[in-house]
């Protein structure tokens, strides 16, 4: 996906030294390159019954919305504590220094509903596991997990073993 990655911005020490930023909004603005991710990223899924993709908040809303449409599915967005206004099923969990949470309506999901997480980027992968337990917990069945980019080196994938992981665009350090 070298076409891709080349539309891709490298920002170093953002946010603070020494960490190498990965800047999509310059892939976001290319006509083409937009296209191709989106496009990209549904064939891969074609074949697939998908019924929602969970977007996280919040660069995954950005691609999250432009997948279901394509895949012909509902897009759930998965937002940080306080920001949907109904009744929310919620999940913390343990970043490298300290802890976030994640909410998601309670009626957003049904038992059975076949579900992609989707994301900018796996890091870590931290994240994108605690969306899936719980998309799972609201009786969901993560079918994959879609990202425009992943860092290999932070082996996010091992956090995320029992799904169909892809991700388009690849950086090994």
């Amino acid at each position: 996906m070298d076409d891709l990655k080349k539309l891709i911005r490298e920002v170093p020490d953002y946010p603070k030294p020494g960490i190498l930023f990965y800047d999509l909004t310059t892939l976001l603005k290319d006509k083409q390159g937009f296209h191709m991710l989106i496009d990209r990223l549904c064939d891969h899924y074609q074949g697939h019954t998908i019924d929602l993709v969970a977007g996280i908040e919040a660069r995954g809303f950005i691609f999250a919305p432009a997948l279901a449409y394509r895949l012909g599915a509902g897009f759930v967005p998965v937002r940080k504590p306080k920001k949907l206004p109904a009744k929310t099923a919620a999940i913390s969990y343990a970043l490298e220094y300290g802890k976030d949470t994640l909410e998601i309506h309670e009626d957003a999901i049904h038992k059975g509903d076949r579900v992609i997480i989707c994301d900018d980027l796996l890091a870590t992968g931290g994240t994108a596991a605690a969306t899936a337990i719980l998309i799972q917990q609201l009786g969901g069945s993560v079918e994959g997990a879609a990202f425009a980019v992943e860092l290999t080196f932070l082996n996010g994938r091992s956090k995320l073993p029992a799904l169909d992981v892809f991700s388009l665009i690849k950086y090994d350090k």
